[in-house]
């Protein structure tokens, strides 16, 4: 190959590497909207708030699907015109970035408001940057079912430490705390919310105490390490890069 050859080759790998990197860049900014309910119950809840995630990708139809991916009211299914005039729940939505880099971006998507309690819900979610697409377990985890064995091994340790936690809180009284867990089962489906972070993944689980019980409950935060979770991540994936 001649110099003039090999200088124009180079200068176009230069501009695809370029492209590449430039398709898996994201900006998130927040856009709030505050909702004014007309003939509220309570005074405190004539007003509720959603802020919403905006992506800023390469194209702007990457950046809309993006944003798609990541928009609150279809991940935590809010119903704002049932918020508007009859449940009066929601008090505010908003979210957190978790992660954006190598591709990769995570959000924490989360909710709060009140009925006889206060009370919350969090989702995460994570996107392909490159695509635009959210992305599922099947697509970066091979061995699912070995992928939960690992996951459970990580509750039940959890759950052993918080039945010590509660036996030794003086407010529980001479119950069992282990009813508090009879109907603790992490199955398949809940690997769907899952974390891509910077030191590993994490897999997140609603106990469901009751409300007079909630400081007792575990926090639900179900980590395994990169090198803990190498195994099952799957070969040519999104995530491989992570640990290779």
């Amino acid at each position: 190959m001649n110099m003039r050859n090999l200088t124009i080759a180079l200068f176009t790998l230069g501009i695809l590497f370029c492209t590449t990197l430039s398709a898996q860049t994201v900006t998130i900014s927040g856009q709030k909207k505050v909702y004014t309910r007309a003939k509220p119950i309570l005074g405190f809840k004539k007003t509720f708030s959603i802020r919403r995630p905006i992506a800023k990708a390469a194209t702007p139809d990457l950046s809309r699907r993006i944003t798609a991916a990541i928009d609150p009211v279809q991940l935590l299914e809010i119903d704002i015109q049932d918020e508007l005039t009859e449940s009066e729940w929601l008090s505010e939505a908003d979210f957190e970035e978790v992660l954006n880099e190598n591709g990769v971006l995570t959000m924490m998507i989360w909710m709060e408001g009140s009925a006889a309690y206060s009370d919350g819900v969090t989702k995460y979610v994570v996107v392909d940057v490159a695509k635009g697409s959210r992305v599922i377990p099947s697509d970066v985890f091979s061995n699912l079912p070995g992928l939960l064995a690992a996951v459970k091994n990580k509750q039940e340790a959890e759950v052993a430490q918080a039945i010590k936690t509660i036996k030794a809180a003086p407010d529980f009284g001479d119950g069992d705390p282990k009813q508090l867990f009879e109907y603790t089962d992490f199955v398949i489906k809940n690997l769907d919310n899952f974390a891509v972070e910077r030191t590993g993944v994490g897999f997140f689980y609603d106990y469901g105490f009751p409300n007079v019980l909630k400081a007792l409950e575990p926090e639900g935060e179900l980590r395994l390490s990169w090198s803990e979770i190498k195994p099952f991540i799957k070969s040519g994936s999104l995530l491989a890069r992570f640990v290779s």
